[in-house]
């Protein structure tokens, strides 16, 4: 069970919040480029120096929202279900990200949500900072695989796999997004992107048997 948090971390929440809300509205409407630290803080009502202890550079200030979900994926596979492997989990929980709306899955036509894509998506320097918590994302996961994979795979079997499923996410949800953006409600694109999951899912899985059957083809067993 998660203890709540306390009242100064509630505030810290908050603050922390307010400041990223009032940074992406301003990026939006002016542009990533058109808009200074200086002029976030003044709307955020923050100093510049509090600013930059929670979020440590302006990049930070919209991209944070892939780092939050810097950890799940290999959380996925660590709280998987006794029984179930751990492509099985990822599998399931990107098809409950899809029913959900997850925006992370890209099958979200909020407008909102639509914008925010609109301006990471085409801003060199916040794609940039998406790649490497995608990067971070892939390390955490390749850990989490070690345990989960056969032993007797190859010592690179789980970084490799990890990297699979890192871009395999990430282009299931920008085909998701283009689709959107392309004039289709997410209720329309959500069959297409359930058969895409299972499909790359169904890649995935393949590698991994034919990765065992080579392990078996040099060892003999």
């Amino acid at each position: 069970m998660v203890a709540p948090m306390g009242l100064r971390e509630r505030k810290k929440q908050r603050t922390r919040e307010t400041i990223s809300d009032a940074a992406i509205a301003l990026f939006i409407e002016h542009g990533f480029d058109g808009v200074s630290v200086v002029d976030v803080a003044a709307v955020a009502e923050v100093s510049k120096p509090t600013l930059f202890k929670y979020f440590p550079t302006k990049e930070d200030l919209v991209v944070h929202r892939f780092a939050d979900h810097q950890t799940v994926s290999s959380t996925v596979v660590a709280q998987r279900p006794p029984g179930m492997s751990a492509i099985d989990a990822l599998h399931q929980h990107f098809l409950d990200g899809l029913a959900d709306r997850d925006p992370i899955t890209g099958l979200n036509d909020d407008a909102d949500v639509l914008a925010f894509h609109a301006l990471v998506y085409s801003t060199p320097s916040l794609v940039a900072r998406v790649s490497q918590y995608l990067a971070q994302a892939e390390e955490e996961l390749a850990k989490s695989l070690v345990d989960a994979i056969d032993p007797e795979c190859r010592e690179i079997t789980a970084a490799l796999l990890a990297g699979q499923v890192i871009a395999t996410q990430r282009i299931l949800a920008s085909v998701n997004w283009r689709r959107i953006v392309g004039g289709r409600s997410a209720d329309m694109v959500h069959p297409e992107a359930v058969a895409d999951a299972d499909h790359a899912f169904a890649l995935l899985r393949r590698g991994l048997a034919e990765a065992g059957e080579q392990r078996e083809d040099r060892t003999g067993v």
